[in-house]
Parts: C-alpha cells; structure tokens; sequence
C-alpha cells in the first residue's frame, strides 16, 4: 500500500515558472514505491481525501496564506529540493508556520521522506489488517504463575488495539491447530522441505517434519485471506498441544509472505514490530531482556550461574529467547541454524531457531500498554555468550547508557530489537501515528 499524497501549489507561483512541476516530477521518480501522488491543488482550494498534503515548492507568499495552511485538517509535508528533502531556505517559512501552531514534517533525508510516506500508508492499512492468534486457554497452562500476568491475554489489550490502530485480533484454537498439523503426511512435509533451503544441526527427521507440518497448517489457516498481515500462538504456556514449535514455521511464513510474527501469542510484541518493520523497512526481532541490575532473579531464569564479566554491569543487558538470541527470519541473520529445541517447558520434539544479528549498534524499542507511548533505547550489541546446557545457549551482550534509569522504564520483559540506532526515524514515525517518545 501507498501513501495517497496531495500535492499543493501556490497559484501565482506556478504560472509565473514550472518549478512546482519539475520539483513534482522528480518527487514521482524518487517516491515510486511508497507514495501515490493525487491531483495537485491550489492552496486554498477544497483538498480531497488523502494521507497527507505535499508541498514540493514553498514560496514568500507562504506568510500571508497563513489562514490557509491552517485550515489544513491532514498532516503535511515540505520536500522541497531536488534530493527528496527539505530546502535549507525554506527553514524562515517552517519556522513562522510553527510559530502558528502548524507543525508541518520537513525530512533533512530521502530516507526520513520514505520513513514519512510508508508511515502514513501504513496508518491507513493498519484499519484494514488483522493479525491471527492461536490459543485456548491463555496463562492457565504450563508456568501458569508467570503466564497469567501479562497484559496481551486481556481484553482490554485486544480492545485497545483496535480502537487505537484499527487492527482486528482474531482468536483461533491453538489445540485444532496442532492435531491438524499432525494429520499432514509426511510426504507432503517431504515435498515443502524440498523447496526449501534450510541450515539445521543436530535436528532428527520427525522433528524437523514436525516444525514443517506446523508452517503448511498454519498456511492454510491465512492464504485465502489478505488481510492477515501477523500471526502467533500460545506455543509455550499451552505447549502440551503440540509436539512442536512455530519458529520454523514463523521463519517460512515471513520469507515466503512477508507474515509478522510473535512469539507466546505476544500481540503487543507483534504490533509493535509489524509497525516498525513496515515504516521503517528494518529488521525486528523480540526476545527477552535480562538486565544484569536484575541479579538473581534473571540469572536463576536462565539457569546460568552468573552474568558475563564486564566492566559497568550495571549498564549491560543479556538478550536470549527460548535458548538462544532471538527467532529471526534467516534473510535478517547474518548466522542462522535450526537446531533442537531448549526449554523443558516444550515437547522433546520442538525446534528453535539459533541466530545473530551482526555486532553493533542496536535500538531496543518496547510500545506501551495504553498505546500511547513507545520506549527507546539505543544501545549496542557488544557480542554473542554461550551457557552450554542452560536456557541461554547463545545469547546476545547489550550495553546501554543508563541501565538504572532502564529498570525504572522497562513496559515488559519483552523487547523489539532493531539493527542501528533509530531514535531520529523513531521520532518521524511516532508523530504521524500519534505516539508518544519515551527515551532513555
């Protein structure tokens, strides 16, 4: 989906020279895939739906149509220079139309125009998307003194979402789902995994068909319908359903369809990621965080014997999901291995996905449960631990600025981790969708 973007023009300018039209123009060529630009307007003229308003040429008469920029009731965009940015002479105009209370977005980067443009596309398409979760009875299975305190099994949660984004959650049986991914033949899992060029280590072939079946189950739940954009399952806490995990089957959904995922049924992880990965075309992924300030508490979790030694512990986080640093599709990694699964929580049967992010400056990004607010955190990923015969087999180092002020922030145990830091296109993203920035 496309921005639907309104290009507005200052009428005596434009028949004086073509410059709006050139400027236009080029704007079409450098926004091909994220914007489709409707009719251009005379400022002052009725504007017709649409995302935004463009303006590709600004001019002195800027100040004394004044009463006409306020009248725009749409957010707005000045790009004004032949790079898809804002021209640094147009800082006099954006400055007087702030001092009016108009806050106009005026990106100094093609890549922050993009960010802009896939963000109000994806503010419309988000009304029209749901996301597919499967479960039974949340947090009354396996760990249940942990599983029954998180927010994403509520109502309200759900409600939220949707009153919020316009996101549909549907709901359905996490138990037919897995006695209908065991009723798949073998030979039909065979012929999949021949298609399918997948890197494993220590798997047998019962499980490795199993981690199959589960993706061809769940592909038939979505194909026949567009709008499911995200999926997930209660795949830990109701684990006794199935002789398998997802993680294979969330990897071959999202390299086949583009399909978001999250783990544990983790709705406010799913949009939290899907949100970002679609504005800011970047990688996501969700795994846990372990601040080290959390001492024993996490340590014991984890069942390692101590945090890794380093200098300034208490700015340092330990970053691990179901034994290893996060699921992640394998066109994200830049190292990727199916391997056998970890947790006792899951059946004997299960698989899990061993990958790495590249070292490196990293964004910890986390939305909050009124969806008003979003945390971020730059930090770095320093390297990968390993704990042999722990929950941690290979996790991942971060170091942060202030990790007290961190323990004091944290929305969930959960994370959204993002290569780079991305605090600047955060920011873009978070005003057009009404958001708020919490940064530490």
């Amino acid at each position: 989906m496309k921005a639907r973007l309104v290009p507005l023009f200052f009428k005596s300018e434009r028949e004086k020279n073509n410059e709006f039209d050139v400027q236009l123009d080029r704007l079409k060529e450098m926004l091909s895939e994220e914007v489709e630009f409707l009719d251009p307007v005379a400022i002052g003229s009725p504007v017709p739906e649409a995302d935004a308003v463009i303006f590709p040429q600004l001019v002195g008469e800027a100040y004394k149509e004044i009463n006409h920029f306020k009248k725009i009731n749409m957010p707005f965009l000045i790009v004004t220079s032949e790079f898809g940015t804002v021209a640094m002479w147009d800082w006099e105009i954006i400055t007087f139309l702030k001092s009016e209370g108009i806050q106009p977005f005026a990106p100094y980067s093609l890549n922050l125009t993009k960010t802009i443009c896939r963000t109000l596309a994806l503010k419309r398409e988000m009304k029209q998307t749901k996301f597919l979760i499967f479960q039974d009875n949340p947090g009354e299975g396996m760990q249940a003194s942990i599983f029954k305190r998180f927010y994403w099994w509520e109502e309200e949660c759900i409600n939220r979402i949707e009153e919020n984004f316009g996101i549909q959650i549907v709901k359905r049986s996490f138990k037919k789902l897995a006695a209908d991914a065991k009723e798949i033949s073998d030979s039909d899992a065979d012929k999949v995994l021949k298609e399918w060029n997948i890197n494993t280590e220590g798997v047998i072939p019962r499980a490795f068909r199993s981690s199959v079946k589960m993706y061809i189950a769940v592909k038939r739940e979505i194909e026949s319908d567009d709008s499911i954009k995200g999926v997930g399952m209660n795949c830990l806490n109701e684990s006794f359903y199935s002789d398998t995990t997802p993680c294979l089957a969330w990897n071959m959904l999202y390299e086949e369809m583009g399909i978001m995922w999250a783990c544990e049924g983790d709705i406010l992880s799913l949009l939290n990621k899907f949100i970002i990965h679609n504005a800011l075309k970047a990688p996501v992924v969700m795994t846990n965080l372990y601040p080290f300030l959390a001492g024993e508490a996490a340590i014991k979790h984890e069942g390692i014997d101590k945090f890794p030694d380093v200098e300034e512990p208490e700015n340092h986080i330990l970053a691990g999901h179901c034994g290893y640093f996060a699921l992640m599709p394998k066109s994200f990694a830049e190292e990727w291995t199916l391997r056998p699964k970890v947790l006792g929580i899951v059946d004997e049967n299960a698989t899990a996905i061993d990958a790495r992010y590249p070292t490196g400056d990293l964004t910890i990004v986390e939305l909050h449960p009124t969806m008003g607010k979003m945390l971020v955190v730059e930090s770095e990923l320093k390297e990968y631990v390993q704990y042999p015969g722990s929950d941690c087999r290979n996790g991942g180092l971060l170091k942060v600025k202030d990790g007290h002020k961190l323990m004091n922030t944290l929305y969930s145990h959960h994370g959204t981790l993002i290569p780079g830091h991305k605090k600047v296109e955060m920011d873009l993203m978070a005003g057009i969708l009404g958001i708020e920035l919490e940064v530490v």
